[in-house]
């Protein structure tokens, strides 16, 4: 009888070792072929690894249709005027993260204003160098897009960085040239100049 089970239990320990070494089998990995020399990631399926890539997202975007010329034309002309803009936008929205980033690990307040000031004369330059040409619509969209990327508005922007009478005293200057430094966007709203940016290609 003590035979008898050493013999079961020899037998059980025997099948269970085989079942581990077919669970942990080594993957069996697709032929390389003479120019396949991108690294991609690979899902294991029941021991065979499968390839795979990750594609970008496509936007499937309706044609639209127009109701007459006039209507086309005022389109074209904001979608001239959102690429015009939007790459101040996007530079804006990289300069703010970089500065709240660089911030997080400044703790003396000398260097906390050097940053900002830094930041500053950078949005200076453009200003005084590409900027200052855009027409009064531009500028009104430049300001909607800066809160669409940032999440804050041109005014909280300032009024964060250089204080709440500067941020004041700007908004003052931008209502006499027709500008709003508290534009917000709203994608409902704005959905033609959100139509024209998700078909923009800045997002590929």
């Amino acid at each position: 009888m003590k035979f008898k089970g050493l013999f079961v239990l020899s037998i059980v320990m025997i099948f269970g070792i085989s079942l581990k070494a077919q669970e942990y089998a080594a993957p069996v990995f697709p032929k390389k072929g003479q120019n396949d020399t991108i690294k991609v990631a690979s899902t294991n399926d029941n021991g065979i690894m499968i390839p795979w890539i990750q594609l970008n997202d496509v936007t499937i975007v309706e044609a639209r249709v127009f109701k007459s010329a006039e209507e086309r034309a005022a389109f074209n002309r904001l979608r001239y005027n959102v690429l015009k803009v939007m790459p101040y936008a996007l530079f804006a929205k990289r300069r703010y993260e970089q500065l709240e980033q660089d911030l997080l690990t400044a703790h003396e307040k000398k260097q906390q204003k050097e940053l900002v000031k830094q930041c500053d004369k950078e949005i200076k330059d453009m200003f005084n160098r590409e900027i200052k040409e855009l027409t009064i619509t531009q500028g009104q969209i430049l300001t909607k897009l800066i809160d669409r990327e940032v999440g804050r508005t041109t005014y909280d922007i300032v009024k964060q960085t250089k204080g709440g009478f500067t941020a004041f005293s700007y908004q003052l200057i931008a209502r006499v040239v027709g500008h709003n430094l508290k534009s917000t966007y709203s994608p409902t709203e704005d959905r033609d100049i959100e139509s024209i940016i998700r078909s923009s290609g800045f997002y590929q």
